[in-house]
């Protein structure tokens, strides 16, 4: 499956007439942890303000598509208030389209023109940022039927993680480290949760967009927790921390996870014996804001 990230939004551009340009930038999702990010499909169009509609991005996708090597199958994008004109030009494209907080390669490239493309522009405006915000998630219990006996939290190498193509993966997803900014001897943390129905609840998580696995502290009656963000704001506990050694072991998860520029994983096993992976995802928390 062929997964384009989209972004849609006004840039800190300013034209003759001291109006932000548009851009619409597009790009291929790694495929795995050994897609090389140099072939990774790239297309980028600037847009009058005045013809920023859902029938110039349809069109503007069409084109892409008539340039790319393959044709998408679905299309990601992670700016909540451009979800209506974004959700509909892709859809009159005849492109499935879902919002997402795991769209890596587009974080990463627009940083990169945010830093040295826009600056070079004539009427380039850093008061012009664009900016996105989330609300706060509401973490929901998981369904019964597919909660964990237990967990644990590990970390690896990052030039461990490398090989993770020939692991033993029912369910997973992973990219290339190189649009990290993590070394090979940089510890990413990770929480292997041990299962019975290993399988069940991989193949469930399989169907959300992953998005990062974080520890929440207690706040009032709500008690301290390690929760999963998923798709635009969905978020599931995975396991309240009812002791203080648990609470320090999850906060040192995270200590860990900032030093490891937020990538971390989460897998799933049958037991601690088990020498395959019913499921293991390579994440990275990505700060859209």
């Amino acid at each position: 499956m062929t997964t384009w990230e989209l972004d849609f939004y006004s840039r800190p551009i300013l034209d003759e007439n001291k109006k932000k340009r548009w851009e619409v930038l597009i790009c291929e999702r790694p495929a795995g942890i050994d897609s090389n990010i140099d072939d990774l499909f790239r297309f980028s169009k600037f847009c009058a303000s005045s013809t920023v509609n859902s029938v110039w991005l349809r069109e503007t996708i069409e084109e892409a598509i008539a340039k790319a090597p393959t044709q998408p199958d679905r299309i990601c994008f992670f700016r909540r208030q451009m979800t209506n004109m974004i959700t509909k030009g892709c859809t009159d494209a005849g492109l499935a389209v879902n919002i997402s907080r795991n769209t890596l390669a587009l974080d990463r490239w627009l940083s990169q023109r945010m830093e040295d493309t826009y600056p070079t522009m004539e009427g380039y405006n850093a008061n012009s940022n664009p900016s996105v915000s989330y609300p706060p998630s509401q973490p929901q219990p998981l369904p019964d039927a597919l909660l964990g006996e237990k967990w644990t939290i590990v970390s690896l190498e990052a030039a461990a993680l490398t090989e993770m193509s020939e692991w033993d993966i029912s369910f997973g997803s992973g990219f290339p480290l190189q649009l990290t900014d993590v070394a090979d001897d940089t510890l990413i943390p990770g929480l292997i949760i041990y299962s019975s129905r290993a399988k069940p609840l991989a193949a469930w998580m399989s169907g959300l967009e992953l998005s990062s696995l974080n520890y929440q502290p207690s706040m009032g009656k709500i008690p301290a927790r390690l929760v999963l963000e998923t798709g635009s704001a969905e978020a599931w506990i995975i396991s309240p921390l009812s002791s203080d050694g648990l609470k320090q072991e999850a906060q040192n998860f995270e200590t860990a996870k900032k030093a490891a520029d937020d990538v971390h994983f989460i897998a799933i096993q049958a037991g601690p014996d088990s020498e395959s992976f019913a499921g293991f995802w390579l994440l990275k928390e990505l700060l859209l804001a």
